[in-house]
């Protein structure tokens, strides 16, 4: 396209810098054109595909738009054009030619990447309500495949300025391995972490996590190449390094959420002197418990049965079997636990014993609520510790208290 240019400058009479002259009006013309495909492209073909974008009912043209997928493909194919123009009038003009040519292809290399991470974001915003997503870090593995596409281009392109092949680039980068490491590090340690997390399913986003170590107490917002984001319940945030979830230990407390049911394990302290033999009063009295009259009657009977096979005296305390008030108040407790419209019935309910010590008999309710809503269970779980508390004196128990300053106030009017 010079040549010809240039001979027609040539007929016209012009005899000096002839080429420089064709040269600079293939270059005027080559920018005119570029000038004009993007005013096309900015003015006239982007703006129609962002209206029809945000008209469409569905959410993936919005997707398209908010990655900014439009503006790189517009960009990428204006340099594709650029690089046609550049092959048909400047084919010949070396080495002119030979510096725009590879400008335009690290120009068309960094735009195709760009154009493949807005891909990617917009899979991962249009997966981001999906079960997939709940199931594996979809941001973290997003961010490990951006990385690995960025080293490649990045080889590609220095390959493209030293005028070698890739591969022998790779090669060479075998003497830099220790380096690498040392700055990809994080990088490195977060995707082999973040591979272990997906492949075992060990977290994912809006599970609990607990991480004392940590002071991590909260919902997970965030799984990403590097860090762990977790609102604590205080709405403080914490970053947590990927890798240290593989490192370290940390509580999961999805099984919990899953299973239906949260689990109650809290004592009551009883006063170990206020345990006794029911009389036959204490007993007639609770017999009017609608849950502990059948418990009553059938035990009674067993011991009725047991002390007549004996055939002992009775009118001491150390011969035959009694009834007992903690005995009593643990079956009472039971059998109201399992009526609780609150408690799961499909899980393990038992109210126990522990050992005794300084603080007196440790009652035991062992139960699940039949919710994981931290409110309604904390709600439910008070709830039945202020009615076990209220009952105790219907049994002849006492709670264990440690002495106040008002008792011991009380100690010394007496005293007086």
């Amino acid at each position: 396209m010079q040549n010809l240019i240039a001979g027609w400058l040539i007929q016209a009479g012009l005899t000096q810098y002839t080429y420089t002259v064709a040269l600079l009006i293939v270059i005027a013309f080559i920018i005119l054109t570029a000038v004009v495909i993007h005013f096309v492209l900015h003015r006239g073909l982007l703006p129609m595909l962002r209206r029809h974008a945000n008209a469409s009912s569905r959410q993936w043209p919005k997707a398209l738009l908010d990655s900014y997928l439009f503006d790189r493909f517009v960009w990428l194919m204006q340099g594709v054009l650029f690089k046609l123009q550049i092959e048909v009038f400047l084919h010949g003009s070396t080495p002119f030619y030979s510096l725009i040519m590879i400008a335009i292809q690290i120009w068309i290399m960094i735009f195709s990447l760009l154009i493949f991470f807005s891909l990617l974001d917009m899979l991962q915003r249009l997966s981001a309500s999906s079960a997939l997503a709940q199931q594996m870090p979809v941001r973290g593995i997003v961010q490990s495949v951006k990385l690995i596409a960025a080293v490649l281009i990045a080889i590609m392109i220095i390959s493209l300025l030293l005028g070698k092949s890739p591969s022998v680039l790779i090669t060479s980068l075998g003497a830099m391995t220790a380096v690498l490491m040392l700055v990809f590090k994080d990088p490195i340690l977060g995707l082999v972490a973040g591979i272990q997390l997906s492949a075992n399913n060990m977290l994912k986003v809006n599970d609990w996590l607990e991480m004392p170590k940590y002071g991590a107490d909260g919902s997970v917002i965030d799984i990403s190449l590097t860090t762990v984001k977790v609102r604590n319940w205080d709405n403080t945030i914490v970053t947590i390094p990927t890798y240290a979830l593989i490192s370290d230990s940390f509580k999961n407390w999805r099984g919990m959420s899953e299973s239906g049911g949260r689990r109650i394990k809290r004592c009551i302290n009883i006063d170990t002197t206020s345990i006794h033999f029911l009389t036959e009063a204490e007993l007639e009295t609770l017999k009017c418990a609608e849950l502990l009259s059948p418990y009553l009657e059938s035990k009674s009977q067993e011991v009725a049965n047991y002390n007549a096979q004996l055939a002992c005296d009775l009118t001491t305390p150390l011969n035959g079997r009694r009834l007992t008030n903690i005995g009593t108040f643990r079956a009472w407790l039971e059998s109201w636990l399992r009526a609780h419209p609150h408690i799961h019935k499909g899980m393990t309910l038992m109210v126990r014993q522990l050992a005794p010590g300084e603080n007196g008999l440790p009652v035991e309710i062992y139960a699940f609520t039949n919710t994981t809503v931290w409110l309604e269970y904390e709600n439910i779980q008070s709830d039945i510790f202020d009615h076990v508390f209220a009952v105790l004196p219907a049994f002849g128990l006492r709670v264990h208290q440690s002495p106040t300053g008002n008792d011991m106030r009380q100690i010394g009017r007496i005293s007086e």
